[in-house]
C-alpha cells in the first residue's frame, strides 16, 4: 500500500493509506470528447475500447507523491485528471493528478499500461464538498518541457465540465461497494492540443478555482531509466 498525506486549504493534513485505486477512461460528458480521445490513442496503435467509460484497477502503490518519474523508453505520457480521495474517515476529497501511462505497452492492453507507470498526485487537496456547488467551473491544465527547448508548452486546457463528476464516480464506487476510506479514484483526462509533443521530459498539471484563486499543482521529472544488460 501507499501512503499519502494531503494538505487542505485551512492547514490541516489527512493521511491516507491507501487501498485501491481505479483510473477511469473515455470518461468525458461529450461524446464528441471520448471519440476525440479515442482517435487519438487510435493514432499510437490503441484499439477502441469494447464500453465507455471504463474503469481499470491499478496497483495501490502506483498512487504516489513525487517530482521524479522512472521510464524505460522514450514513449511515456502524462494526462491531466483530478483524483478523488476517500480519507480515513470516509471524507471525500479532490486533488489534481497525473496518470503516467506506457504508450507502447498501451497498444497490447489498456489495463496493463495503467499498471506500468504511477499516478501521481498533488500534495493538496480540496474537501469536495466545499468545491462541490462549482465543480464545473474548475479548470484543468497541463504543460509538457522538452529538454532541448526548454520551453513550456500547455498541452492540455479544460474544465471539469468536460468530463463525468465525482459525484457521478462516488455511486459507481457505492453500487461496487468500493467507496471505502483508502480508495483513490482517476477522473480520466481531457483532449490533449494538436501539434504538442506529449512524449516530455516534464509534466505539470494544475487544477484551478477561480472563485477563490486557489490552485493545486503538481509537477515531475520523465527520467529515463539506464539500458539494461541481458
Amino acid at each position: 500500500m501507499a501512503l499519502l498525506t494531503f494538505e487542505l486549504p485551512d492547514g490541516t493534513t489527512r493521511r491516507v493509506d491507501v487501498v485501491q485505486v481505479l483510473n477511469a477512461g473515455y470518461a468525458g460528458r461529450s461524446q464528441d470528447d471520448v471519440a476525440a480521445h479515442v482517435a487519438e490513442l487510435a493514432e499510437l496503435g490503441v484499439p477502441a475500447p469494447s464500453v465507455t467509460p471504463a474503469l481499470y484497477p491499478v496497483a495501490p502503490y502506483l498512487a504516489q507523491h513525487t517530482d521524479r518519474v522512472s521510464v524505460q523508453h522514450g514513449r511515456t505520457s502524462g494526462e491531466a485528471e483530478w483524483a478523488l480521495v476517500v480519507d480515513g474517515e470516509g471524507e471525500l476529497l479532490l486533488t489534481a493528478a497525473c496518470d503516467h501511462t506506457d504508450r507502447e505497452l498501451e497498444v497490447h492492453g489498456v489495463a496493463w499500461s495503467k499498471n506500468a507507470g504511477p499516478d501521481v498526485l498533488a500534495r493538496r487537496a480540496w474537501r469536495l464538498a466545499d468545491v462541490q456547488d462549482r465543480l464545473d467551473a474548475l479548470t484543468l491544465r497541463a504543460w509538457v518541457t522538452h529538454t532541448g527547448s526548454g520551453e513550456e508548452n500547455l498541452i492540455q486546457d479544460g474544465t471539469l465540465a468536460e468530463l463525468l463528476t465525482p459525484g457521478y464516480w462516488a455511486e459507481v464506487l457505492r453500487e461496487r461497494g468500493d467507496l471505502v476510506p483508502g480508495t483513490v479514484l482517476i477522473s480520466g483526462t481531457i483532449p490533449m492540443a494538436e501539434g504538442v509533443d506529449q512524449f516530455a521530459d516534464r509534466w505539470r498539471v494544475e487544477l484551478g478555482d477561480a472563485a477563490t484563486g486557489d490552485v493545486i499543482e503538481l509537477g515531475y521529472d520523465v527520467v529515463r531509466m539506464p539500458a539494461p544488460i541481458g
